[in-house]
């Protein structure tokens, strides 16, 4: 028979950055930017932007905006919405979400357009309970506001439900409004200066499952 510590006990819901954390769009982005070089430093700028800004605007006018900071083509931005709809999973992420779908709300907290979070949402093939893209919450994470809508739209007390994370600066939002974080940090990327660190890091998303499991 089975010990009391070996039953599951996930969160009730479990949030997910979509574009890093779930979506590998640093290929995308490199591939509409010419190179990996040019594709990072126009994330970078964009991303410094986005952080930047305070309240919402318009996701697409910022990616063009951050193009033309950093050299690139005007032709960059429209080559990086034709390839919208490619945006590859990373490897384990749609057997993570098929393997909560029974146990958790599953929801997606993105700084995105409306429009564009929820055509990217839909690569992974998963009935979110909840998409909540910076648009409708009119902020850029790492504003808790974001996180705090989908809290709210889900109906969970933030005690009860976890983040899976693709930035650093994620950690900046959820230890705002309270939630448990693992943050799948797929590029090696640098924990920003001064934010928490999350509860879990790893390259891969492989130790997710064992970590929701285990959440109560």
């Amino acid at each position: 028979m089975s010990s009391p510590s070996a039953v599951p006990a996930y969160p009730r819901a479990v949030l997910f950055d979509l574009l890093t954390a779930l979506l590998d769009s640093w290929t995308v982005w490199n591939r509409a930017a010419g190179s990996e070089a040019a594709g990072r430093a126009w994330r970078a700028e964009y991303l410094r932007r986005t952080y930047g800004c305070g309240a919402y605007q318009p996701y697409e006018r910022l990616v063009q905006e951050a193009a033309t900071a950093v050299g690139l083509p005007a032709a960059a931005p429209a080559a990086l919405e034709a390839c919208w709809d490619e945006l590859p999973a990373w490897d384990g992420a749609r057997e993570l979400l098929s393997a909560l779908r029974p146990h958790c709300r599953l929801a997606v907290v993105t700084n995105c357009s409306a429009r564009l979070g929820r055509r990217a949402a839909d690569l992974l093939g998963v009935d979110w309970d909840v998409v909540v893209t910076s648009e409708e919450a009119g902020f850029y994470k790492p504003d808790p506001r974001p996180y705090a809508l989908a809290l709210s739209q889900l109906r969970v007390e933030p005690s009860q439900a976890a983040f899976v994370a693709g930035s650093g600066y994620d950690m900046f939002g959820t230890s705002k409004v309270g939630l448990r974080t693992y943050w799948h940090n797929r590029i090696g990327l640098t924990l920003p200066e001064g934010a928490p660190r999350p509860e879990v890091e790893s390259a891969r998303l492989d130790a997710a499952l064992p970590w929701l499991q285990r959440f109560g």
